[in-house]
């Protein structure tokens, strides 16, 4: 079983959604990359079930380090991050052992692992496994931001609500930062809870569009074939459960294009290499040209939902209807935008640490030196 991503920095996850803990291992993190307890938690609290939008399941997610950080700095070694589970109710999924959930995990589990895998809650497959990346992925966000480097997710469509495009990247993130339901307009926001809530009270769910964006990222990280940083970034985004297609600058958008209008023109602006345009999303050859790293994630209704559906008993053989229980999202593409923040700055160390070696993201000084 693959758990693990990345190379120089790689995260390894672990857990079950109803078992007594999840968690995740980082490793190849610099040592001395300040660590900020508050922080964490703040960012833990954007992934965490708080209103009618969300399950009714609510965690905690205290994070508990075990390892690899000491007098607030990160030592180098291996970071263990763990997570406990408290709102469990198991018995929801009993039933559900041989049937398999539209849209789920269920059969293709069962198949891959001759069903004796955790299904209580999804198991491993979970987006509760979710939360631990947010955890490791809010160490790799400070560790980007102090070498000047931002990344912001906002939710860019949501039961067919549009969210205004970036005006000032650098404003409108540091805004996004400070928002739980992470909308631009706020206009589009209420729409879109609105939208939400409608499909809650009809029994269903919806998906959305989140798109994110990366300033400060220097020029020249990314391979040019097996490993771009398109390449790594997608292979990453799509591991984030219920995301079904990404796309880099214009995307799709380029197939009704001529070339005339789907290339950035360079120029020199304040003595620096840009471009007039970015409809490449700042990756040209899979590498970071300097300019705004920007794309998008689409992300499916919650399969979860509150009707009867067709499905089939994956034992018995038999088909059979189903008409699921338990506490579901009637939309998660809210609460995935800091996962999305967090897999992209995991995914940036890694290409970071690669390009300019593994201590490019630490501190600067030794404790020792400082000492003295």
């Amino acid at each position: 079983m693959k758990n693990t991503f990345g190379t120089s920095v790689s995260v390894t996850l672990f857990g079950e959604s109803h078992g007594p803990a999840i968690g995740a291992v980082l490793d190849g993190m610099a040592p001395g990359i300040k660590i900020d307890e508050e922080y964490i938690a703040s960012q833990m609290a954007k992934r965490r079930s708080v209103s009618a939008l969300s399950t009714a399941r609510h965690e905690s997610d205290k994070v508990e380090i075990l390892s690899g950080v000491f007098s607030g700095r990160t030592t180098g070694t291996p970071i263990c991050l763990m997570i406990k589970n408290a709102d469990t109710h198991s018995s929801d999924y009993a039933e559900l052992r041989t049937a398999a959930r539209p849209g789920h995990a269920d059969y293709s589990g069962y198949c891959k692992y001759h069903g004796f895998g955790d299904y209580r809650g999804g198991g491993h497959f979970s987006g509760r496994l979710t939360a631990p990346i947010v955890a490791a992925g809010a160490i790799a966000l400070s560790a980007l931001k102090s070498k000047g480097i931002l990344v912001g997710t906002h939710i860019k469509k949501c039961a067919g609500i549009c969210d205004r495009d970036y005006l000032n990247y650098e404003n409108d993130i540091k805004s996004l930062a400070e928002m739980d339901f992470a909308v631009l307009d706020q206009n589009a926001a209420e729409a879109m809870r609105a939208g939400i809530l409608a499909a809650k009270g009809d029994g269903d769910s919806v998906g959305g569009v989140l798109e994110t964006a990366v300033i400060g990222f220097p020029a020249g990280v990314g391979e040019p074939w097996f490993d771009t940083l398109e390449g790594v970034l997608s292979h990453a985004l799509f591991s984030i459960p219920a995301v079904k297609g990404v796309e880099f600058g214009d995307g799709f958008a380029f197939a009704d294009m001529r070339g005339s209008g789907a290339n950035d023109p360079f120029r020199i602006r304040d003595g620096k290499v840009s471009t007039e345009t970015n409809r490449n999303g700042g990756i040209n050859g899979g590498i970071s040209n300097g300019m705004p790293i920007l794309f998008r994630c689409v992300v499916k209704p919650t399969p979860s939902i509150y009707k009867t559906q067709h499905t089939v008993d994956f034992v018995e053989m038999t088909d059979r209807d189903l008409l699921i229980k338990g506490r579901h999202d009637p939309a998660v593409v809210h609460r995935a935008r800091v996962v999305a923040d967090s897999v992209t700055a995991l995914v940036l160390c890694d290409m970071l640490s690669q390009r300019y070696g593994t201590d490019f993201l630490g501190s600067a000084e030794s404790v020792v030196k400082n000492a003295e």
